[in-house]
């Protein structure tokens, strides 16, 4: 992204025996991105010690990044991640890697190999998914091909809270609701054995 403002926050220490000074602090960018003109702000410490921009490591403050679905295994994560880097610079590369996101879903669970529908139809029948949701994944699909050629046409910005929404109802389905179930059944196991102690401790020998 190019750099179009910043903001020093920075302090000098001063050693006058070596004179010697130290410079120090936090660094605020504006950055503009160049395909789809929207600007993030960003920080990055620095001190005069450091030799190359390889060392800073940027945080972005704005826009803030939203939340990702609990549960992920991290391939499906960085699938996920990677569809939602172009959400807003090109929706049909958004479409595309949305689609290539719910063939990785496949293949983590298993499904006979074949083509990206006849995968979903095998996880229905595994009850992996239900038959309602496979509709939503080939909704999904079609998005995808239609991203993928040309003579298709071209998505909109119109379908992006589509895509995104058929998206993440597959994968909270699939991982996050299991995942969320887990931590539960955790957590009520821990307060009965909670339970159970204080029983034993206020039982009279």
């Amino acid at each position: 992204m190019d750099v179009v403002g910043s903001v020093n926050d920075q302090t000098e220490d001063n050693d006058p025996e070596w004179e010697y000074i130290n410079t120090r602090g936090t660094i605020y960018c504006i950055l503009k991105c160049p395909a789809c003109k929207k600007v993030n702000i960003a920080s990055y410490f620095w001190h005069d010690a450091m030799e190359s921009e390889e060392e800073y490591d940027y945080e972005f403050l704005y826009p803030q990044m939203s939340t990702y679905p609990l549960g992920l295994p991290e391939n499906i994560l960085s699938a996920f991640k990677a569809a939602e880097k172009v959400k807003a610079i090109d929706v049909n590369a958004y479409a595309i890697l949305t689609r290539r996101l719910l063939e990785i879903v496949c293949l983590d669970k298993k499904a006979k190999p074949g083509n990206l529908a006849a995968m979903l139809s095998d996880l229905s029948s595994k009850n992996e998914i239900p038959g309602k949701l496979v509709k939503v994944a080939t909704g999904l699909k079609d998005f995808g091909n239609i991203g993928a050629h040309a003579g298709s046409g071209d998505l909109t910005e119109k379908e992006i809270p589509i895509l995104s929404a058929l998206c993440i109802a597959i994968i909270e389905y699939v991982y996050s609701a299991p995942y969320l179930a887990m931590l539960a059944e955790q957590q009520l196991n821990n307060i009965k054995a909670s339970r159970s102690n204080v029983d034993k401790k206020d039982t009279p020998k």
